[in-house]
């Protein structure tokens, strides 16, 4: 009997260890989990979760005792510090585990202001983990002011549930828009004009110069000389594969841990799956930050280590909640040259490159989303003039 150990308790460790199972492993299996806490879901963390609406346990993904049915040992609240390719042992404190196949799950991390701008200073945080949100919930009260830094998903949701809460807001974005790195021009501005009838005011063009306070925080200086009070900051600027783990181990990183289209590292003896690990797309790497790719990637690891070895296929989706806006998004737009706009039942862009549908992102549309997802995973292009034809049948253009 092997033992397969997975470094990383969140949603890819935690999917690949119950598809272990599912498919019939004998294997002893261990998670290596940095948080004290069973792999619970992140999505909530920011929103629900924030605002009282969610309980603890209610993020859990599974019950705790379903690991031990399962006969799956959590090592919770400690951190792997060392592996040894050589000895094959993963060092956990001051013991050595050994396994025969290693799983990285390590995950991503906020990027996080340095203390040259006040990155330091209390009541600054970045939403990513239970211990942030935890962290930041007792300065999320009405009638206080809340900065957002970044005009990402991250920042806007962030924005968002402090609006909800009756907080002041003001976001600012270094960019020229909200989303510009993420989604076209007629997407930021359906959100800015949501944010700003929930009485955010949003800054773009404009970066942070420093924050200014004693200990805690008391306000922001900005790029355009203004200044900016506030009695908390959410730091949305994007995240960072956590490679320090591969790269001691000698793996290649490249945009993330280094994987071939099975999952397989550079050593293969160990796989990598969800934020921390990059596949090979089209001529180039790609890191997909989402949590479908995290289950989808790891699943496919975990069927690749019992039997026959399958190439890992990303069918990317995304999803927003904002106010009462879910924002629904599948494909990648990267490349696209048009963006054809439909108002139906709810709102819908679809990016195209050339003749060719790339992505779609819909507003309160479900029925957009998912007619827009098949089409892109069969390969299929509808006619721009239909699709902006607000009174077409979009469940028609599947069976054309």
């Amino acid at each position: 009997m092997g033992h397969v150990i997975v470094v990383g308790g969140g949603q890819a460790g935690a999917s690949c260890v119950a598809k272990l199972r599912q498919l019939g492993s004998t294997d002893e299996i261990t998670v290596i989990g940095a948080e004290a806490v069973p792999p619970y879901q992140r999505p909530p963390l920011s929103k629900s979760y924030l605002l009282g609406e969610m309980e603890r346990e209610r993020l859990f993904l599974r019950p705790e005792q379903y690991y031990a049915d399962q006969g799956i040992t959590l090592l919770l609240g400690e951190a792997a510090s060392h592996i040894d390719r050589s000895a094959q042992t993963v060092t956990v404190g001051d013991r050595q585990l050994t396994y025969t196949t290693l799983v990285l799950a390590t995950g991503s991390s906020a990027r996080r202001l340095p203390d040259s701008v006040g990155g330091g200073l209390s009541n600054v945080h970045v939403v990513r983990d239970l211990g942030d949100v935890d962290a930041m919930a007792p300065a999320c009260l009405p009638g206080k002011r809340a900065l957002i830094v970044g005009g990402g998903y991250i920042g806007l949701e962030a924005a968002a549930v402090a609006a909800k809460v009756g907080m002041k807001v003001t976001l600012v974005e270094m960019a020229d828009r909200i989303l510009q790195r993420v989604a076209a021009p007629e997407t930021s501005d359906y959100f800015r004009a949501i944010h700003r009838a929930n009485g955010v005011s949003i800054r773009e063009g404009i970066g942070l110069s420093g924050l200014v306070g004693n200990r805690a925080v008391t306000g922001a200086n900005l790029t355009d000389g203004s200044h900016v009070e506030c009695d908390l900051v959410i730091v949305g600027i994007g995240i960072s594969p956590n490679v320090d783990l591969a790269r001691q181990a000698g793996l290649t990183v490249d945009n993330g841990i280094a994987t071939d289209v099975y999952g397989t590292t550079s050593d293969p003896n160990i796989y990598a799956a969800g934020d921390c690990a990059s596949f090979p797309w089209q001529k180039g790497r790609m890191r997909l930050e989402s949590v479908q790719n995290a289950i989808d990637q790891a699943e496919t690891v975990a069927a690749n280590i019992i039997g026959p070895r399958l190439p890992y296929v990303p069918k990317p989706w995304f999803w927003s909640d904002q106010y009462d806006i879910k924002l629904q998004i599948a494909g990648l737009n990267t490349g696209y040259d048009r963006v054809v706009v439909r108002e139906g039942d709810g709102r819908s862009h679809w990016y195209y490159a050339g003749p060719t549908l790339l992505a779609v992102d819909a507003m309160n549309d479900p029925r957009a989303y998912m007619v827009g997802k098949r089409l892109i995973e069969a390969n299929r292009s509808p006619d721009p003039a239909e699709i902006a034809d607000g009174k077409s049948d979009l469940r028609a253009m599947l069976k054309a």
